[in-house]
């Protein structure tokens, strides 16, 4: 279950015709201006307000202005701050993650999965620990689907077994080998205290436990809180980020488990 290797695809632009040096945009260009909000655990007060401020300073927000402060409970308040900073950030040096596969229509995802699987394609999707958020795999794997995209039910080649919310790890494991499923889908939108990065290592360490070397499904992960790049620290062996569509995550199974040059090259907005 080695993903394939292919050019890489990307929709972003040619490096060359990004502007070396940037600083953020508020009243004019290049003037500077930030808004950032926080809470600190002060009553409202004035010299709540100012530690707002002090912070900003050291945040290099300078000068700030407090447009917003507002109790939020006992003993906390939460602040708008809006200012100027002198930082310059450089977009050239920005590392990407960049798709390295292409974007198959529903009829080039269910041929190649019919014509080299010879099977239908097994995706066992839910939400662990105490997530209980399923908008996101819903959107992945409901028929329903997601930005006008249909979901992986849609595909008449691809089996869904949708589990939904607050799965427990070693339940999930156990119904991915019953069903023989060759991608395990986990979504994540609780981010308290890292609950998504404990979640997903957790999970990880167990298929790779349960199953023999090799056999493990294909570990996919989603949630807007995931830093792309980080599949390999977390044990998984891809990870989607906010505004991934149904098609994006259906063209990455079929490059992942159909064999290399099985699937038609041909992509849409690639």
């Amino acid at each position: 279950m080695t993903p394939t290797s292919t050019p890489a695809v990307t929709d972003f632009p040619d490096v060359a015709e990004i502007p070396k040096v940037v600083r953020p945009y508020g009243d004019q260009t290049g003037d500077g201006m930030v808004q950032v909000s926080f809470t600190l655990p002060l009553p409202h007060d004035k010299r709540a307000e100012g530690a707002a401020l002090q912070l900003a300073g050291k945040m290099g927000i300078e000068p700030a202005l407090l447009v917003h402060a507002k109790p939020i409970g006992d003993g906390f308040t939460f602040f708008v701050v809006y200012g100027s900073v002198k930082h310059l950030v450089e977009p050239g040096l920005v590392e990407v993650v960049e798709r390295e596969f292409p974007l198959l229509s529903g009829k080039e995802i269910n041929t190649a999965i019919k014509r080299h699987l010879r099977r239908k394609l097994v995706v066992v999707g839910a939400c662990i620990g105490t997530d209980a958020h399923t908008v996101g795999i819903d959107a992945i794997l409901n028929i329903k689907g997601f930005a006008g995209e249909k979901g992986l039910e849609y595909h008449r080649e691809i089996k869904v077994v949708n589990l939904g919310a607050q799965v427990l790890v070693p339940d999930l494991v156990e119904r991915a080998r019953a069903e023989k499923a060759d991608a395990v889908l986990v979504s994540q939108v609780v981010t308290q205290r890292d609950a998504h990065i404990h979640n997903t290592t957790a999970m990880s360490a167990a298929f790779r436990e349960a199953f023999p070397a090799g056999k493990v499904p294909l570990l996919v992960v989603g949630g807007p809180r995931f830093e792309e790049g980080s599949a390999a620290t977390l044990g998984v062996d891809r990870i989607f980020g906010r505004g991934t569509t149904p098609g994006e995550v259906a063209s990455y199974l079929v490059h992942a488990l159909v064999p290399q040059g099985a699937a038609t090259s041909h992509s849409k907005g690639a």
